[in-house]
């Protein structure tokens, strides 16, 4: 009898050691959700997934991640609290590594689509773009009526990707902006469909190299992407575009990254719902 109530006395311990040990486990957890509530790979810090290659969008600049893009997400974050950790990556690459939780966040001039709908979540629209046509310098194409028969390069994966397959202009594809400036700087691509502030930069800086050709309004806007079902993150990443929207934030590095360019009527930043300040003065905006 001594040694079964022994037996006993040792099992109701054990039981009660791995009961406390089990509270303890799900007390760590609902800590671990309260100090992580949008999921991210490290609590506090957003990890973005960028490209280091295209100004004035997303760039590296004396080795800092930059670009219209990028100073808006470091903008939003702050809002809700976080900051911004930036790694880069190859555009063709950056969505499904957002969904494989890779990144928590994608933000790249990403055009919503609904084909990406497929692989990720967005947030409200931020911003606007049109495609621009870059060719090299004295080519006789001025628009993009002309590219049929053409050789035609692309950065796989994007939005200028999908418009030059939908024309069936068999488009020569390169993983990143560099490759595509590089193929008109050495006469191997007769064009370049690419994001026209991008392309419009890269011909500013080819030393006379590379010439924009025409422009075209992309249709749909720009936007933050997430692992799909992360919606409080993307609720939140929402939240604090409209307050940066509020502030003149939005409005500032507008006129910051892409100086005279009007911003379409019907084009709502953010829920649509939050009054955009007036742009700053040219001499406000330098200041800045």
């Amino acid at each position: 009898m001594r040694f079964l109530s022994l037996t006993r006395l040792v099992a109701v311990g054990a039981a009660a050691i791995l009961g406390a040990t089990a509270l303890t486990a799900c007390g760590d957890d609902a800590s671990s959700g309260a100090d992580n509530p949008y999921d991210l790979l490290q609590p506090g810090v957003l990890r973005a997934g960028t490209l280091s290659d295209a100004p004035p969008n997303v760039y590296l600049k004396d080795g800092k991640f930059t670009g219209f893009d990028n100073d808006l997400l470091t903008a939003v974050a702050e809002k809700i609290g976080l900051k911004v950790e930036f790694v880069g990556t190859d555009f063709s690459a950056l969505l499904a590594q957002v969904n494989n939780h890779k990144f928590d966040v994608g933000s790249s001039s990403i055009t919503i689509t609904e084909a990406r709908k497929k692989t990720v979540d967005f947030g409200n629209g931020y911003d606007f773009g049109y495609f621009g046509l870059d060719v090299p310098a004295g080519s006789p194409i001025h628009s993009f009526d002309e590219l049929a028969g053409k050789r035609v390069v692309v950065v796989q994966g994007t939005v200028q990707d999908d418009y030059a397959s939908g024309k069936a202009l068999d488009p020569v594809r390169v993983p990143d902006y560099n490759g595509a400036i590089n193929q008109l700087k050495a006469g191997t691509a007769d064009a370049w469909i690419a994001p026209a502030e991008i392309g419009e930069t890269s011909a500013a800086d080819s030393g006379g190299k590379i010439a924009v050709a025409a422009k075209l309004l992309s249709p749909a806007p720009t936007a933050y992407a997430v692992a799909k079902g992360n919606d409080a993150l993307r609720e939140a990443l929402n939240k604090g575009l409209d307050e940066v929207i509020a502030d003149g934030t939005w409005n500032r590095l507008q006129a910051q990254y892409y100086p005279g360019r009007p911003i379409p009527a019907d084009f709502k930043p953010g829920s649509g719902t939050v009054a955009v300040p007036a742009a700053p003065t040219a001499s406000a905006s330098a200041a800045s």
